[in-house]
């Protein structure tokens, strides 16, 4: 069957649709943004506020045991959260897909709107391409908001100290635009194809947010020194995550197959 964009977008739509009317997955979706924002921000307050303080500079030579006598320890620990907020804020691109796209297939068997679906003359590609877009696109859009919200309000609090603009910086500006769709399609193809293998949506979100551990633990690993981030540390991260992306492109396909659908939940 060929590839027909207008179905793909008719099953877009209808997704859609479904999330503007599910108030508590609304919801849900909003809470991880407000803390990925809050948190850091208030940081970097915390830093700002107490620049000169002792404490901070041991907390420094830690990490950096060649920080010169006169570099500001506090401006030194702001850069480096930055630097290791920035793992932790790409657990949101991955999350948010998971909490919508896990209702793409096992929650329309709880609701019974797969079968008229799946009766539908629409492809397993077209099927793919519509659920992972209404995944996707409300993901990137919710990232890229709380990015800037992120940026403006690191400015502020930050400029009694740096007297300029942290952000955005290369790494985060490269990092959110181009890093983090990848890791949206990530976390959406894992949760398609769990909640594809499961009966309940619940079930299905709970499963794929494993996938978010590995991620935290990268960012522990951060915060513990042991791990060194940078452009290049992302960038490799970046790729596994294109590879695995095309995999579980062509694994979704397989499994939203209609006849297997059928055959398996017949």
């Amino acid at each position: 069957m060929a590839f027909r964009p207008r179905r793909a977008m008719a099953v877009f739509w209808k997704d859609s649709l479904d999330l503007r009317k599910n108030l508590g997955l609304l919801l849900s979706m909003g809470v991880l943004p407000l803390v990925m924002v809050t948190v850091p921000i208030g940081v970097v307050w915390t830093y700002v506020s107490q620049p000169d303080h002792s404490d901070l500079r041991t907390v420094a030579l830690f990490y950096d045991p060649t920080l010169p006598l006169g570099a500001s320890a506090a401006r030194f620990l702001i850069d480096k959260s930055l630097t290791d907020w920035f793992g932790m804020f790409l657990v949101m691109p991955v999350f948010i897909p998971i909490l919508i796209a896990s209702q793409s297939v096992a929650g329309e068997k709880e609701r019974r709107t797969l079968e008229p679906l799946l009766a539908s003359p629409v492809s397993a590609a077209e099927l793919v391409m519509g659920k992972s877009l209404a995944a996707l696109v409300p993901a990137v859009l919710m990232t890229w908001f709380a990015f800037a919200l992120f940026c403006v309000g690191v400015d502020i609090v930050a400029w009694p100290l740096v007297q300029g603009p942290l952000m955005p910086n290369a790494l985060w500006g490269f990092g959110v635009f181009v890093f983090a769709p990848l890791f949206a399609f990530f976390g959406n193809g894992v949760a398609v194809l769990i909640s594809a293998r499961v009966a309940e949506a619940r079930m299905a979100q709970q499963l794929s947010a494993l996938v978010v551990l590995p991620l935290v633990g990268m960012v522990g690993g951060q915060v513990a020194g042991v791990l060194k981030a940078d452009l290049g540390y992302y960038a490799i991260q970046a790729g596994v995550v294109l590879v695995l992306d095309l995999i579980l492109l062509v694994a979704s396909i397989r499994v939203l197959d209609r006849e297997r659908l059928v055959s398996r939940w017949g």
